[in-house]
């Protein structure tokens, strides 16, 4: 039964996504569109198929630099966010540095971080890493203050030590909000990652990307785009999967809700 209704979910979805591609498809075929500013999906996938050594290959460095930033990212946000939780001065002074390092648009970093670090897998990394870093850190911050205080208070009349409190309670009460930012910064990686090597780089899907983009051929540009949108959602879907092996007890009151 709950088979059922987990398929019947996501129906509406992949209605949405087979109309999507049905009208792609008829605006080329039909060249309400030319073919040259949108190629067909027929095409798309015959560039996919055609290009598939090199989009694996590019893909997997792509791939590697979004994990390596994105595992610094969540190290740097776990220590820090940790740290303004336990030590509530630095909250305060750092939390408004936060937010306004996040209207520096991530363009703008790129070609600074190449600069400085060159043209190798170092300002990828950083580049994802400093992208992924704040819904992270923010999404735990969240979670520690959302802690049942009362259970706080119990533990600490128990005589539990604070460090006692914070692996036994807080830490696992923020667990939830630490995977839902990581979900969002997962998609971050590797958008960062294509980015950066927009700007500098010698091979990864944002370098292939330029280079396909220079000749013209829009069906290959449009494969990559495909390419990147398949890392992404691995990098979601291994999240999920953590998720759920990490918080068990979500599964339970799914359940729960549903019944």
């Amino acid at each position: 039964m709950r088979r059922r209704k987990s398929i019947g979910a996501k129906l509406p979805a992949a209605g949405a996504l087979m109309a999507v591609a049905a009208l792609w498809l008829l605006a080329s075929e039909g060249e309400l569109v030319p073919s040259f500013l949108l190629p067909s999906p027929i095409a798309v996938c015959r560039a996919l198929v055609r290009d598939a050594p090199a989009l694996l290959e590019n893909a997997g460095v792509t791939l590697l630099e979004a994990a390596l930033g994105l595992s610094a990212g969540i190290l740097a946000a776990l220590a820090l966010a940790t740290l303004m939780h336990r030590v509530r001065w630095l909250y305060r002074a750092l939390y408004p540095l936060l937010v306004v390092t996040q209207t520096i648009p991530t363009v703008a970093l790129a070609p600074l971080l190449v600069l400085w670090m060159g043209f190798g897998m170092a300002p990828k990394v950083t580049l994802v890493a400093l992208t992924t870093f704040f819904p992270i850190a923010v999404s735990l911050l969240e979670g520690y203050a959302s802690t049942d205080r009362a259970a706080a208070d119990l533990l600490r009349a128990m005589g539990a030590s604070r460090g006692q409190i914070f692996w036994h309670l807080e830490f696992p009460s923020a667990l939830s909000h630490f995977f839902s930012g990581l979900r969002v910064s997962a998609s971050y990686a590797v958008v960062g990652a294509v980015i950066s090597e927009w700007l500098g780089g010698f091979r990864g899907l944002g370098v292939y990307m330029t280079r396909v983009k220079k000749a013209y051929a829009f069906d290959k540009m449009f494969a990559v785009i495909l390419v990147i949108v398949a890392v992404s959602l691995l990098l979601m879907a291994l999240v999920s999967a953590l998720r759920r092996r990490a918080c068990p007890w979500e599964a339970y009151e799914k359940i729960e809700r549903n019944d």
